[in-house]
C-alpha cells in the first residue's frame, strides 16, 4: 500500500534511493501522429520506497528542490539514461533520442552542463540521442543566464526542448529571446472545448513555431480528438496517454524494437540574411515592413508539390480578393482556386526558385468565391523567393499583385487589334502604329506578310528607310513627319509616296493620339494603293442603275 512520505522521511532515505535505484527512470514515447512512428521519448523520474511504495513526483520533487538535492537526482537520471542507451548500442539496437529534464535549479548551478557532458562522454553516447528539456518558467527572472546555458548546450551539440510552453506569462518573449530547437506545448490549453479560446491560442503558437522553423510536440494528449486537432493545425508530434503512459525500461525497450521510428523533422534552415524571429516581434522593423510597406505578402511552406500558408498580411487578402479572415487563410492552400494548369505553372516557378536561389516570377489565374459577388476569375503576378529549407521542405516568401485589370485591358487591346487587322485585310489597307515615347512600330499582319516587316520595329523610321521601304529621296520628308508627330505640332498628315523598291505609289496617312494631358502618345499610320483609291473613286462616280 502506498503511503505519502513526509519531507523528513524523504530526506532521510534520499541517499539510499540513489544508491539502490529506488529513484529510477520511466520513458514516455513521442509519436508522429501522422505515421504512428516513434520520434523520441522523455525520461521521467520516479521514486518507489521498499516500504511506502510509489511516491508522486508532485510530492518529492519540491522537497528535493527546496533542499538543494534536485541536481543529484537529475544527474542520476541522466546517467541512467546514458546507461540504457549504451546497452542499446552495444546490442545493435537503434535507439531513439531521449530528452532529459534540466530543472531551473540545475540551470543556476555552476558547471552542471559540464557534469552531464562528462557523463555522456564517459558512456560514449552520440549526442544526437540526448535532448535536454528546460521549462519555460525557468527563464523568468534570469533570461541572460538561461540563454548562456542554452548556448553552452548547443556548443556541445545537444538539442534543447522547451517544456510546458504556454504555461508562463511571457511565452512569446521567451521564445523570441531563447534559442530552443523544439517546443513542447502545454496541453492544458485544451482542457475545455477544442474550438474555444484555448484552441485558438494553440493554433497561433503552432503557426508561429512553423514560421520560426521549430518543431512542436503536443504534450499531454489523451484523446484521439485532441491528436486529430493538433494534426489539423500543423502539429503532428504528440506525447501522452493516447499512445503510451510512461513505461519502465524493459517495456520501453520492447517498444523500440517493435515500433518503427523516424527522426523528428529538423528546423527550417533560414537563409543567413533572413532573421525570421524578428517577424514575430510586434515592435520589430521586419514586422512593420511586412505589414505595411511590401504590398500583398505571404509566407508558406512547400513540400512534394504541396504548399501551406504560414503568414499573410492584410494587403495580401485585399490583392487576392479572398472573402476570408486571416485565421481562415492560415493552414490553407495558397493555390486554392487554381486549375491544374495554373498550379503546375506555380509549382514550376517554386522549383525554379529552389534551383536558382533567386527571385522568380509567374502569372497565374484562379477562381475566387465570394458570398456577395459569387465567382470571379483573377490573375495574380507572384514574385517568389526561397528563404529557408530542410532536406525536403522549403520556406517561401512571395509578394503578390492582382493584375486582372491589366490583363483584361491587354485582352481588349488584343481583340481590338485583331479586329482592326481583319478589317485592314478586307479593305486592302496596310496599317501600323508608332509609340511616340519608345519609337517602336507595330505593323499589321499584311505588312508582315507582304513586306516582310518584323512584329516590332525599333527606332522607327530608320530601319524601314535603310531597307528601302521608303525611298532615300523621301527619307528626310518622312523623318520630318515623325518629328512633327512627336512634338505634337500636327494631328494629321497625308501624302502620296512611292514605297518599296518598286516605287509603287501609296497614299500614306497619319493620325495622332494624345494622352489625357494633351501630349503625343501614339501615331497611327496607313497606306493605300493609289490605284485602289482611284478605282474606288471611279466606282462611286458611276451613275446609278436606278
Amino acid at each position: 500500500m502506498n503511503k505519502i512520505m513526509t519531507e523528513q522521511e524523504l530526506l532521510a532515505c534520499f541517499d539510499d534511493a540513489i544508491r539502490f535505484h529506488h529513484i529510477f527512470v520511466t520513458y514516455q514515447p513521442k509519436i508522429n501522429h501522422a505515421t504512428g512512428r516513434m520520434v523520441g521519448a522523455e525520461a521521467l523520474m520516479r521514486w518507489t520506497h521498499p516500504a511506502y511504495g510509489m511516491q508522486y513526483p508532485s510530492e518529492f520533487i519540491p522537497v528535493l528542490e527546496k533542499n538543494d538535492l534536485i541536481y543529484r537526482a537529475d544527474l542520476a537520471v541522466f546517467e541512467m539514461v546514458c546507461q540504457f542507451l549504451r546497452r542499446c548500442l552495444d546490442a545493435d539496437i537503434a535507439p531513439v533520442p531521449i530528452s532529459v529534464n534540466m530543472s531551473r535549479y540545475d540551470i543556476y548551478r555552476k558547471n552542471y552542463v559540464e557534469e552531464i557532458e562528462k557523463l555522456r562522454r564517459q558512456y560514449d553516447i552520440p549526442v544526437k540521442y540526448l535532448h535536454v528539456e528546460v521549462t519555460e518558467t525557468s527563464a523568468i527572472g534570469g533570461m541572460e543566464l538561461v540563454s548562456g546555458v542554452l548556448k553552452q548546450l548547443h556548443e556541445y551539440g545537444y538539442i534543447v526542448e522547451m517544456d510546458d510552453f504556454g504555461s508562463g506569462y511571457s511565452s512569446l518573449n521567451v521564445l523570441k529571446d531563447l534559442a530552443v530547437d523544439v517546443i513542447k506545448l502545454d496541453m492544458r490549453f485544451l482542457s475545455g472545448n477544442i474550438g474555444g479560446r484555448g484552441g485558438t491560442i494553440i493554433s497561433a503558437i503552432v503557426q508561429m513555431a512553423k514560421w520560426l522553423g521549430t518543431p512542436v510536440i503536443a504534450e499531454g494528449v489523451e484523446t484521439l480528438e485532441q491528436a486529430d486537432y493538433m494534426k489539423s493545425i500543423g502539429c503532428k508530434y504528440v506525447q501522452g496517454y493516447l499512445y503510451s503512459k510512461p513505461v519502465p525500461e524493459d517495456v520501453f525497450l520492447q517498444k523500440i524494437q517493435q515500433l518503427e521510428h523516424e527522426p523528428m523533422v529538423s528546423s527550417l534552415a533560414l537563409i543567413k540574411t533572413m532573421e525570421a524571429g524578428k517577424f514575430w516581434d510586434p515592435d520589430s522593423m521586419e514586422t512593420l515592413i511586412f505589414n505595411n510597406f511590401v504590398g500583398g505578402a505571404v509566407i508558406f511552406t512547400y513540400q512534394n508539390r504541396k504548399a501551406e500558408i504560414l503568414r499573410v498580411n492584410k494587403k495580401y487578402v485585399r490583392e487576392i480578393g479572398m472573402n476570408m479572415i486571416e485565421q481562415e487563410i492560415l493552414n490553407s492552400d495558397p493555390l486554392q482556386g487554381m486549375d491544374e494548369q495554373n498550379r503546375n505553372i506555380y509549382f514550376d516557378t517554386l522549383d525554379r526558385a529552389i534551383a536558382s536561389n533567386d527571385e522568380e516570377i509567374c502569372e497565374t489565374w484562379r477562381t475566387i468565391c465570394s458570398k456577395i459577388c459569387g465567382e470571379d476569375r483573377i490573375c495574380v503576378r507572384s514574385f517568389i523567393r526561397m528563404i529557408g529549407k530542410t532536406d525536403n521542405q522549403y520556406l517561401f516568401y512571395a509578394m503578390v499583385q492582382n493584375i486582372t485589370a491589366e490583363k483584361n485591358r491587354f485582352h481588349d487591346l488584343y481583340e481590338s487589334e485583331r479586329r482592326f487587322r481583319f478589317a485592314s485585310e478586307q479593305a486592302n489597307v496596310y496599317a501600323w502604329e508608332v509609340d511616340i515615347a519608345t519609337k517602336d512600330m507595330r505593323p499589321c499582319f499584311r505588312c508582315m506578310r507582304d513586306l516582310n516587316v518584323p512584329p516590332v520595329v525599333h527606332n522607327y523610321p530608320e530601319p524601314v528607310i535603310e531597307t528601302g521601304l521608303f525611298p532615300p529621296d523621301y527619307a528626310d520628308m518622312y523623318r520630318h513627319w515623325m518629328e512633327q508627330l512627336a512634338s505634337g505640332e500636327v494631328d494629321h498628315l497625308d501624302a502620296v509616296i512611292p514605297l518599296t523598291v518598286g516605287r509603287v505609289p501609296f497614299h500614306v496617312r497619319y493620325s495622332l493620339e494624345r494622352d489625357e494631358n494633351g501630349q503625343p502618345l501614339k501615331a497611327y499610320g496607313s497606306a493605300t494603293l493609289v490605284v485602289d483609291e482611284q478605282k474606288s473613286s471611279d466606282e462611286e462616280s458611276l451613275p446609278s442603275k436606278d
